[in-house]
């Protein structure tokens, strides 16, 4: 059996850009690996989940694996926590969340993402403070940090089991049944959350929202008065003083292992929580990666050596590259394409020479289209390579949304890439 070289680069698709002369950032950008790729193999466009779906990045990886979604997914909460390996019961509320910046009356948001610059040092030391100063009635928590503003947050009911059909106070996501979905456009003011069409007489949803509502009011004023807060006020920095939580659940998924599935052992190298924890709930081993130094051009190579060495102790590995994603949140399709350009030159660059192609099938998509225009995901499809031994070449010229439509892939759903994979490998 071949090899398995899959990789998945976060919030890669766009839709065309004035300023880039009408192109994407993946068409303006200067990407000679991944166009070889494409050259030598075959491609098409993926909708991740399904058409007129706006995917976040859980219910996307989940796809992209080779499961439904709509089958397995309880919710994006309990992943993050148990990647964060926070303790999650049946009943028990886990929500994704983010620190942000409010006024002072802690309903309009300033910034959903505290400007993006919240330290590591910073968010432990305001998670402490949560958790030591913010008691909720009826109800025991945990909240941690995880990366940057993002972080976790667990309420054990005291008395009663809690429902996850609750929505998010966070403005710019919704829920479309049990999954996330971003909205284009929101009003940037914190959100109360209640339950859900069809639960408001669910006592179980009414006591979550209840207490999840409780816990961001108790929170904002704890994080108000906090000397990090006012430090950062001094610094010309915003205070990251407001929590705003979504993607409630209630359990994790049960998910059937990937080797059950397919019969083959893979690693899983990843960046955020929810894709390490949907990592190990589906049997993937989690592959350690040295933490980013900060520096694109160094974390690279380092991360393609890792992709290498891998390779060589498992049937294939699943590697997850969050890099175009954040520029695209924040409208700057500049760095988007440059930072597409750096994963081309010293990623690709350093991986491909080194790869046997002649023993490895390799696929490079996304998880999701980021449109730097709205600041959001939306429902447009991705591009997709799938290259390497035994695929034959079917004339695709470059990799970007316009020349995938041409590739004769055609049009499929995330959910079918693993199966082609592994058909391909064992060719």
């Amino acid at each position: 059996m071949k090899k398995i070289l899959y990789i998945v680069l976060d919030g890669l698709g766009d839709l065309p850009i004035k300023e880039l002369n009408n192109k994407t950032p993946l068409e303006a950008a200067l990407t000679p690996n991944m166009d070889r790729l494409a050259q030598k193999g075959r491609t098409g466009i993926v909708y991740p989940v399904a058409k007129g779906i706006a995917p976040e990045s859980d219910i996307a990886v989940i796809s992209l694996l080779g499961y439904d979604a709509h089958k397995y997914y309880t919710g994006r909460g309990p992943l993050e926590a148990f990647a964060e390996s926070l303790s999650i019961h049946d009943g028990n509320l886990a929500l994704r969340v983010n620190f942000a910046t409010s006024l002072e009356d802690g309903k309009a948001i300033k910034d959903r993402r505290v400007g993006r610059n919240l330290t590591t040092e910073e968010a432990t030391a305001l998670a402490k403070e949560i958790n030591s100063k913010v008691t909720l009635s009826n109800a025991t928590f945990e909240f941690k940090n995880t990366i940057g503003h993002r972080g976790v947050l667990v309420i054990r009911g005291m008395h009663t089991k809690l429902s996850a059909w609750i929505t998010n106070t966070d403005p710019a996501y919704a829920r479309e049944g049990v999954f996330g979905i971003a909205k284009e456009k929101f009003e940037n003011i914190v959100a109360e959350s209640v339950p859900m069409s069809g639960y408001e007489d669910s006592l179980e949803a009414k006591e979550a929202s209840n207490l999840l509502n409780e816990f961001t009011q108790k929170s904002h004023k704890v994080l108000n008065e906090s000397l990090v807060n006012k430090k950062r006020i001094s610094e010309n920095k915003l205070p990251a003083n407001l929590i705003l939580s979504r993607d409630a659940g209630d359990s994790l998924p049960k998910f059937p292992s990937m080797h059950s599935i397919y019969n083959i052992k893979l690693g899983s190298f990843v960046q955020m929580p929810v894709e390490r924890g949907i990592a190990l709930l589906t049997g993937m081993e989690v592959i350690d990666v040295p933490s980013s130094s900060g520096h694109l051009d160094v974390d690279y190579p380092v991360w393609a050596k890792v992709a290498l060495d891998s390779l060589k102790k498992y049937d294939g590995i699943y590697v997850h590259i969050k890099g175009p994603d954040e520029p695209a949140h924040d409208g700057n399709f500049q760095e988007k394409k440059k930072i597409i350009e750096l994963i081309d030159k010293f990623f690709f660059g350093n991986l491909l020479p080194k790869l046997d192609m002649q023993d490895t099938v390799m696929a490079v998509t996304a998880d999701h289209s980021t449109v730097c225009n709205i600041k959001a995901h939306s429902g447009d499809p991705v591009p997709l390579i799938i290259s390497g031994a035994g695929i034959a070449p079917d004339g695709s010229l470059s990799f970007s949304e316009k020349a995938a439509k041409l590739g004769s892939l055609g049009e499929i759903k995330g959910q079918d890439i693993m199966p082609l994979l592994i058909k391909s490998a064992k060719e």
